[in-house]
């Protein structure tokens, strides 16, 4: 069921997918995709706690049994505690924990960051809490808010939809604060230069098959130091892997991955291209960019489940992302163009004759026409969007 809050941001409103959960909760997601708006209109006057407010921080910080003393003070049938920004003080959660147990108390707890909680440890409530994510708006939820080139091209963060006319210093200061925030909690300031041409570099290959190898030498630091650095990445939401497709089949497949980072406008932030028109090559990386991170979005929220992949051969046939749940496969070749050419039937018809058992095949594109083709349908983006979000795409 979608939740049906309503989130007011400046003059628009935007309908979030993300249900309200019923019993305790970490909600992770990249920073500015609208967590702490998301929680305070789910979960309005009820204890908070903002740990990105410096007096709220250094007040938990100096003394974390303040924590216990607030909470145990109202009753836990009448209130959440919610606390945004849980990975700036990872032992609270030893406290949280106990009042869980104990208490009888319901958390909803926030964060843009996993790494701090992997690095020290933390507590991750044996299981007490559900963890869920949030993302950039979704088009089922801006819907005609922004046009798909404006999605593209800047993205969806919700304050950029809000501000178009300082989309691109928002996008700049998004980077920039980023860098300086993640060189100082992984102690880089020796390697500020090293981490930055890193990132540049991870930012020109989104979407391309990734060679940590390749990487390195075009950053200039070890390919041990890459790994650390995707590590960062994906620990810091910024993006996550689509792995190929490697089970044993008739033909030898690719295995490096892809990297995809979460919103197209904070990618083109990082490769500096914000203010100059998309080349029909980025087109492609990003429209790719974009359906994937709507099919993640959409899995996540709904929780169906599965896993995304990519299925490319050593000869380079390749289809865009496979969404394998069970023993169902569905295939989706994705092109940034307006006409469908039968060239890029080419993948789904060799998939087809692999053995691998794919139940549906579709193409999604950016032309007008709903086509049918020997391996499906091809869709029009906003079409395919459309009907997965109706529930009438899916691995059952």
């Amino acid at each position: 069921m979608i939740c049906k809050i309503i989130i007011r941001l400046n003059t628009m409103h935007f309908k979030r997918l993300l249900p309200k959960p019923t019993r305790s909760f970490f909600l992770f997601g990249p920073r500015a995709t609208g967590k702490s708006t998301w929680l305070k209109a789910n979960f309005p006057n009820h204890l908070h706690f903002d740990l990105l407010r410096n007096d709220v921080f250094f007040t938990l910080n100096s003394d974390p049994k303040a924590l216990r003393e607030r909470i145990v003070a109202v009753n836990p049938k009448q209130t959440w505690i919610i606390i945004d920004e849980i990975q700036r003080l990872p032992i609270l959660l030893n406290d949280v924990h106990s009042l869980m147990e104990n208490g009888g108390y319901q958390f909803a707890l926030s964060g843009s960051s996993a790494r701090q909680l992997k690095r020290v440890n933390a507590n991750l409530l044996a299981g007490r809490a559900l963890v869920k994510h949030f993302f950039p708006l979704t088009f089922a939820e801006y819907q005609t808010a922004i046009s798909l080139k404006d999605a593209l091209h800047f993205g969806a963060l919700p304050n950029i939809i809000n501000d178009p006319k300082t989309r691109i210093e928002q996008l700049e200061a998004y980077v920039g604060t980023y860098l300086r925030e993640e060189i100082k909690e992984e102690a880089l300031t020796r390697r500020v230069q090293a981490f930055s041409r890193f990132l540049e570099v991870a930012g020109l290959m989104n979407g391309q098959v990734t060679n940590l190898a390749n990487i390195a030498r075009d950053a200039g630091v070890p390919r041990a130091t890459v790994t650390t650095y995707f590590e960062i990445l994906v620990d810091t939401l910024l993006g996550s892997w689509l792995p190929a497709w490697t089970p044993r089949a008739k033909v030898k497949e690719v295995s490096h991955p892809k990297f995809y980072f979460f919103d197209c406008g904070v990618v083109r932030a990082i490769q500096k291209l914000l203010r100059d028109p998309m080349s029909n090559e980025e087109r492609g990386f990003l429209f790719e960019t974009f359906i994937i991170n709507e099919l993640r979005a959409f899995i996540d929220y709904h929780n169906i489940g599965g896993e995304l992949f990519y299925w490319r051969t050593q000869d380079g046939i390749e289809v865009d992302c496979l969404w394998k749940r069970g023993k169902n496969v569905i295939a989706f070749e994705i092109k940034s163009v307006s006409t469908w050419k039968n060239a890029f039937n080419q993948g789904l018809k060799s998939l087809l004759s692999s053995e691998i058992p794919i139940k549906k095949c579709y193409g999604i594109y950016c032309g007008n026409e709903i086509l049918k083709k020997e391996f499906g349908l091809v869709l029009p983006w906003n079409v395919f969007l459309q009907r997965l979000y109706e529930g009438a795409i899916g691995v059952e």
